[in-house]
């Protein structure tokens, strides 16, 4: 129960960067949540299969990835704790994951399904306001990492990846990061040892 009490006062923090609400509305809310606790290497969505859910990450670390016809693996996000991750074009398009998200560690989720968070948007003005706060902040993050790929060579990806996220390398294996860079492993390696 205490890990219920710690993943609500988490949740909590987080929706109040963007929206102010009553003890009430929050209870509400939070009960609309349903808590995973999940295994290294578990699967939350799987490519090919129906997305109704997105997740919020309590602790531990996500990922979010593509394995194309070749079988290469591109990583499209890593999710931390507050983070939040789903196949989005499947779930409001109501098709089949492209993606698939699975647990690089043990990990402790919230999960919302597309009808509860609908549903909340239309009664809670300040949830739909968190919702649209939220969305806009990933659509800037994934303009910069695209923006970045343009621009940057590896070294000067792998740098910003380093001062945005520190503690990724504490938590991710080096052959996921690299996937995310879109680099060899021996090239992460070669800018690694160059970094230390």
């Amino acid at each position: 129960m205490s890990g219920n009490i710690e993943a609500k006062e988490i949740l909590r923090k987080h929706i109040a960067q963007a929206a102010s609400l009553t003890d009430e509305q929050f209870d509400y809310f939070f009960s609309h949540f349903k808590s995973l606790s999940c295994k290294k290497g578990e699967a939350l969505i799987q490519a090919g299969k129906p997305v109704v859910h997105e997740y919020f990450v309590i602790s531990g670390c996500l990922k979010a990835f593509f394995v194309n016809d070749d079988i290469k693996t591109y990583i499209l996000q890593f999710a931390m704790p507050t983070w939040w991750t789903s196949d989005y074009a499947a779930m409001y398009n109501h098709t089949n994951a492209t993606i698939t998200v699975d647990c690089i560690t043990d990990a402790e989720v919230l999960c919302l399904s597309s009808d509860d968070r609908e549903r909340l948007c239309s009664e809670l003005h300040q949830i739909e306001h968190f919702f649209r706060w939220r969305t806009n902040r990933g659509y800037v993050a994934s303009q910069k990492r695209l923006l970045s790929f343009m621009n940057n060579d590896t070294k000067a990806r792998y740098e910003e990846l380093l001062s945005l996220y520190p503690q990724l390398y504490n938590l991710v294996p080096k052959h996921l990061i690299a996937a995310y860079l879109g680099v060899s492993r021996e090239t992460l390696s070669r800018l690694y040892n160059h970094h230390r």
